[in-house]
């Protein structure tokens, strides 16, 4: 059974309208790290597949949290290349459905390691309506938005829409003429920018997490290179302890991973 969300989320009001109820089942800590979201076609090239799954893959590696619709096509293969564990889908119907039923599997991998996330109460099954809902509120949870591949006419693209009135930054993967029309038109409109080099692109999230480092709020707050005066505020000495232990590095005021 799923439950409500009673803090409030400050990524969240970015919406038009901040929700009434979220719902969830997982790990809510998921929400305290950096996110990026990802969105695309249901109908993805094999290319799209490979390297949609690569770069979610390499975030997740960094700390970086996953966010889509577990849809299939993009959706999907972004949950899987980031893992379970790494990865918040944001859906449109009551958490009690497991939909769309291909994606099972996943869709309770993600319940008990991930998070799954609705404004819609038990019970509740999608509609046309309800995914431009979930739509708003998975480009609200990322801090930036990707879209891998996408039509013009598209529900990606009106994610897109609402990325562009929130203000968030938007990148794409290149593609070929003549294919994922959308996001090569939002490239020649300079809405968006190119991903040519993953392990660049991921870079800026710092670097690949150690196993053996503890992930915890000091942890994902380092992963979004603080000041070293907000980090001290909030960890006090810690940020000291670290700095020893030859976890963080700070420099000109800027605290980053090791």
């Amino acid at each position: 059974m799923s439950q409500s969300i009673t803090e409030h989320i400050i990524a969240l009001e970015n919406m038009k309208k901040y929700p009434k109820e979220l719902f969830y089942k997982g790990n809510l800590a998921l929400l305290n790290r950096p996110k990026v979201a990802i969105v695309g076609s249901r109908r993805l090239s094999n290319y799209t597949r490979e390297f949609t799954y690569s770069l979610a893959k390499a975030l997740s590696k960094r700390g970086v949290c996953v966010v889509s619709g577990a849809a299939m096509g993009v959706d999907a293969i972004a949950h899987e290349g980031a893992g379970a564990e790494n990865t918040i889908a944001v859906v449109a119907n009551g958490l009690n459905i497991r939909y769309p039923v291909v994606n099972t599997s996943l869709i309770e991998a993600i319940e008990n390691k991930g998070l799954m996330l609705s404004q819609f109460n038990d019970g509740f099954r999608a509609t046309g309506w309800s995914f431009v809902v979930r739509n708003e509120l998975v480009v609200a949870l990322g801090d930036i938005l990707i879209v891998t591949e996408a039509d013009l006419d598209s529900g990606s693209m009106r994610s897109v829409e609402y990325a562009l009135r929130m203000g968030k930054e938007i990148y794409v993967l290149p593609q070929r003429l003549h294919e994922s029309l959308g996001t090569n038109k939002l490239l020649e409109e300079g809405k968006a920018q190119c991903i040519t080099d993953i392990e660049a692109f991921v870079s800026a999230f710092g670097e690949e997490v150690r196993n053996d480092m503890l992930k915890d709020d000091f942890f994902y707050h380092c992963q979004t290179l603080p000041t070293f005066d907000d980090t001290l505020s909030k960890f006090g000495d810690r940020v000291y302890e670290a700095e020893l232990e030859g976890l963080v590095t700070i420099h000109n005021g800027i605290v980053r991973l090791n």
